[in-house]
């Protein structure tokens, strides 16, 4: 309420607000529900009387007008500078944040490739000494094999050459006999 009357000082807007006054309202919603809009216009909190509205009084001398208003344009020009500067600090802040983020993004996953590699080395070390295990008892298992073929075949050899020899005591008797029948008497 109290910007209204505010806003109802200026000529301009006096005149603006009278004419919109007097044109019918019409309203969207054929029923009557509370809304988000009527909540909020119950609970706006206004802002006290501003003083530099309305402050603006036409001076009686142009030169007097003329300075003033140069004056206006330097405020206003100060004013907008300084927001300028505001803005591109608040950009340079915004971009250091974003450098900033993206260098943490890119160091986890550099750090995340890293493991994934070292994952990969360590499953393959596994791997190569599996295999190396696995070869190893392999040959292993093949020098015994040959061992045992080479045992069996000696085996076999002295099996078959056992079964020509004679024993001690039939061995007497054969070198006795041969011995008797070579002599002549």
């Amino acid at each position: 309420m109290a910007s209204s009357r505010l806003l109802l000082r200026s000529p301009t807007l006096r005149t603006i607000f009278a004419a919109h006054r007097n044109q019918p309202h019409r309203s969207v919603s054929t029923v009557s529900q509370p809304s988000h809009h009527n909540d909020h216009q119950r609970n706006q909190e206004y802002l006290s009387p501003n003083d530099y509205l309305n402050s603006w009084k036409p001076p009686k001398d142009p030169k007097e007008a003329q300075a003033k208003l140069n004056q206006l344009r330097r405020d206003y020009a100060k004013k907008v500078k300084a927001v300028r500067k505001e803005y591109i600090h608040e950009m340079e802040l915004q971009r250091v944040e974003r450098q900033r983020k993206d260098e943490i993004r890119k160091e986890a996953l550099r750090i995340e490739s890293e493991e994934r590699k070292a994952a990969k080395t360590a499953e393959k070390k596994a791997k190569a000494a599996e295999r190396q295990v696995a070869e190893e008892e392999f040959r292993r298992t093949l020098r015994e094999e040959k061992i045992m073929e080479k045992k069996k075949g000696k085996n076999e050899i002295l099996r078959r050459q056992s079964s020509i020899w004679i024993d001690e005591d039939e061995l007497e008797k054969k070198i006795g006999a041969a011995i008797t029948d070579a002599t002549p008497l």
